[in-house]
């Protein structure tokens, strides 16, 4: 399940905060990381998420421009522009298990 804020875009010290958290549960783990994941739970949360997080952070603030040129009827190429910069940081590899 995905968590986010009712609130919707939330800032602390005037940066956005990550949008949403994944939520997974035990069964979801031991698929991902095999049967014995709770022997090396130490290690998995020492993982660096920093550029997953940057990465979500980047694609919601380009959502949010894509809207916000999308309500102010701007030309269909400028909505376009934002919609593209999404999908092209979506093409950026990343671990699929993060």
């Amino acid at each position: 399940m995905v968590v986010k804020p009712m609130t919707g875009p939330a800032k602390h010290e005037g940066r956005l905060v990550q949008p949403g958290l994944k939520v997974r549960g035990r069964d979801y783990l031991r698929l991902t990381y095999g049967p014995d994941y709770l022997d090396r739970l130490a290690d998995l949360r020492e993982r660096n998420l920093g550029r997953k997080r940057s990465l979500a952070l980047r694609e919601y603030a380009l959502g949010l421009e894509a809207i916000d040129r999308l309500v102010e009827d701007q030309p269909l190429w400028r909505r376009n522009q934002a919609v593209f910069a999404v999908l092209a940081l979506e093409s950026e590899p990343t671990d699929p298990r993060l």
